[in-house]
């Protein structure tokens, strides 16, 4: 897909315009999955734009508020220029049931300082993480073939998109987020109440996401005690 197509089809998701660079990897990202796709059940989403939207367009969107600042924000900014955000320098990030990797990589390609674990449990998406990783030249990027049950360490923030028994996993998840470490969840509205019931996360606002009836952004704080 052009470029230019993919930087118009993202710029409502994004709080400051991707880079060159970037724009470039999510290319080569989107053209790997179409390829993969036609052999390995990646995404239902067949469409090259509506990959775009749905998929890159929904991660990055998270990206933004996770990392409103970044290297490439004060690049591209004309006015002062804002510290770093402290919350990315050194980050960690797991991403649970990574899948086709969202929102992980797309997280990682917005805030180059943030370390990054993929895990995946189904041995052909993990191939294609490392796949992408590899391709797009990705460092500080580990994926962990297995399930989160069984991962030991845990990070300063931790994500989840489409996972199935989303239930069942939120206490998994809430496990492997650091004392004052975030959660991000992309999830439906249906599924606000349950994540809002944790007893150990302290939420903000939900925010809707672009061009979505019913998908929100829901981010919270694990408590220190």
């Amino acid at each position: 897909m052009d470029p230019a197509r993919i930087s118009d089809l993202l710029a409502p998701y994004l709080l400051h315009p991707l880079s060159a660079q970037q724009i470039q990897q999510i290319s080569g990202y989107l053209d790997l999955l179409l390829r993969w796709n036609a052999r390995v059940n990646l995404t239902a989403v067949r469409d090259p734009e509506s990959i775009v939207t749905r998929h890159f367009g929904e991660s990055l969107f998270s990206a933004s508020h996770l990392f409103p600042i970044s290297p490439v924000s004060i690049e591209v900014s004309s006015g002062p220029k804002p510290a770093l955000d402290a919350v990315s320098q050194g980050a960690t990030a797991v991403d649970i049931g990574s899948g086709a990797g969202f929102p992980g990589i797309p997280i990682r390609i917005w805030s180059s300082d943030v370390r990054l674990t993929l895990i995946e449990s189904n041995h052909k998406k993990v191939a294609f993480l490392r796949e992408v990783c590899r391709a797009l030249r990705l460092t500080n990027v580990d994926v962990f073939d297995g399930r989160a049950e069984d991962f030991s360490a845990t990070a300063n923030l931790v994500t989840l998109r489409a996972v199935e028994r989303f239930h069942e996993i939120l206490p998994v998840a809430t496990g492997i987020v650091a004392r004052g470490g975030r959660m991000a969840l992309l999830i439906g509205t249906s599924q606000v109440d349950t994540a809002l019931s944790l007893p150990s996360i302290s939420w903000s606002s939900a925010l809707p996401i672009p061009a979505s009836l019913e998908r929100v952004l829901l981010i919270g704080t694990r408590l220190e005690s």
